[in-house]
């Protein structure tokens, strides 16, 4: 049977939802496209305006206008007319009820869910195409998508919905996503590493100046110590911002202090290399402990 699923309005921007249908489908693959969803909103400034992506039994159509993207998720027999007639209702509709002012500085995930009272009459006015022939065009609609038909986009484009790519994707980075509160142990740690890293850069002028003036020094050592105060920082910048693969950074950079103090045992004492590593492994703990704050309720989609 073909069918409309659910939908949503995303902000093209940052893919904010705004809006979307609550829908009670819960099959794994409809589950699975779901995660689709999410994955698509964050790439919309980088696709073109109109898109299909086809997902096994199901496909997801979506249109862009105004920084705002209207998507839709269909069984994979569902008319490729009806699908884009759909949306452009949602996107007329839209347009209509609200200010782009507002659109443009929603903060707020699903702001506008009341325009959900819209999309599920829409919907089940799709889903019996009996209703729909006195009211939209579908012969306009036919000739606009074969004169500029929907991009295809492909799953290996796209990645994995897991958000690990098939095959090359530029590593996902979420700018607007934010980490949870600071702790007291949070703010110690960021200020044992912070000290660390100036100790190291500090001994690491006194290797220079050491070696400017005695040809006999060895100048990996000066290499040893500013390493050390760039993986300090480095930690310091974990801590405070949300990256890809924060934790596995975070680990390999504890390893490069590691290494960095092993390497400078000659110079330092065992109290000096085991407060160095203590601080590092602290740090790596609240890097590890201070995860991204949790979605708000996002309504199936």
């Amino acid at each position: 049977m073909s069918l409309i699923l659910s939908a949503s309005v995303v902000r093209v921007r940052d893919g904010l939802p705004l809006s979307a249908s609550t829908d009670y489908e819960q099959s794994v693959g409809v589950q699975e496209c779901r995660k689709y969803f999410k994955t698509l909103a964050k790439k919309l400034a980088q696709l073109p305006d109109r898109c299909t992506l086809k997902a096994g039994r199901y496909n997801i159509n979506f249109i862009s206008s105004l920084g705002v993207s209207y998507m839709m998720l269909c069984t994979e027999n569902y008319p490729s007319v009806l699908s884009f007639c759909f949306l452009d209702e949602l996107q007329k509709e839209f347009i209509t009820t609200y200010n782009m002012m507002k659109t443009n500085t929603a903060v707020r995930p699903y702001c506008f869910i009341e325009f959900d009272n819209f999309i599920q009459r829409t919907k089940q006015r799709y889903n019996n195409p009996r209703s729909l022939s006195t009211k939209i065009n579908l012969a306009e609609m036919q000739t606009e998508i074969r004169l500029r038909p929907p991009y295809q986009i492909s799953l290996s484009e796209l990645g994995s919905p897991n958000g690990l790519p098939h095959i090359s994707l530029k590593e996902y980075k979420a700018p607007h996503q934010r980490l949870e509160p600071v702790t007291l142990s949070g703010i110690v740690s960021f200020v044992l590493s912070l000290l660390c890293g100036a100790l190291n850069l500090i001994r690491g002028f006194h290797a220079t100046e050491s070696l400017l003036q005695n040809e006999g020094e060895d100048f990996s050592y000066v290499i040893a110590f500013f390493l050390g105060t760039a993986a300090c920082l480095y930690q310091c910048y974990l801590f405070v911002y949300c990256t890809g693969w924060r934790n596995i950074k975070s680990f390999l950079t504890f390893g490069l202090i590691c290494l960095c103090n092993m390497y400078l045992y000659e110079l330092r004492n065992l109290w000096q290399i085991f407060f160095h590593v203590t601080v590092g492994a602290f740090s790596t703990l609240q890097i590890r402990l201070r995860q991204p704050q949790g979605k708000s309720p996002d309504y199936n989609v």
